[in-house]
């Protein structure tokens, strides 16, 4: 059963990427998986499920990659920023634009209630809430505070993903969500 959700997974995040997820046909995705559309429905509901996962599988993707990025800082307020930064940043890349901020709000609805994003948002608040406690930020709710800057790299992501000028928007949206964050700060 692994096997075949992640064929499907694999075969859809491609037709998707390369498609657009309206123009993917499930008949398409099926054959280039190997599995019959009853395998489909099975595993995911429908061609909307199956978007969800593909989503929800980037998103941890691009989790990582954030991660990743920032692993050799040693100070939390930097890698808390340039974890933000790198969400942004991945709006460049070609699957993320068509997949998760152009296809996926769409099709699933608003980014901040899909599961994935509530693990960002809790790593968000964990981060503030231990910059709150050492006293590098203000005193601010972490929840609204995490809330917020999320919200801010999202849609900072959204609009690039939008844009026809992405890497002139990148940096404008770049430094306005340093600005942003850092008004969080204690002085």
């Amino acid at each position: 059963m692994e096997e075949t959700r992640a064929k499907l997974i694999a075969a859809a995040r491609d037709a998707f990427a390369d498609k657009g997820y309206a123009a993917a046909s499930m008949d398409e995705l099926c054959a280039v998986a190997g599995v019959t559309r009853g395998a489909l429905y099975h595993n995911f509901g429908d061609k909307k499920g199956l978007l969800m996962a593909v989503v929800h599988q980037m998103d941890a993707t691009m989790a990582t990659h954030a991660e990743e990025a920032v692993a050799h800082l040693d100070d939390p307020w930097g890698r808390l920023l340039a974890a933000g930064i790198k969400y942004i940043e991945m709006a460049l890349d070609p699957h993320v634009r068509r997949i998760v901020l152009l296809d996926g709000p769409a099709f699933l609805g608003d980014p901040s209630q899909w599961p994935s994003q509530n693990a960002c948002l809790l790593n968000t608040r964990q981060a503030l809430e231990s910059l709150l406690d050492t006293g590098r930020i203000k005193p601010v709710d972490p929840e609204a505070a995490a809330r917020l800057l999320n919200g801010a790299a999202l849609n900072a992501a959204l609009w690039i993903a939008a844009s026809d000028e992405s890497s002139v928007v990148l940096d404008k949206a770049v430094d306005a969500f340093r600005y942003l964050a850092e008004g969080l700060l204690a002085d």
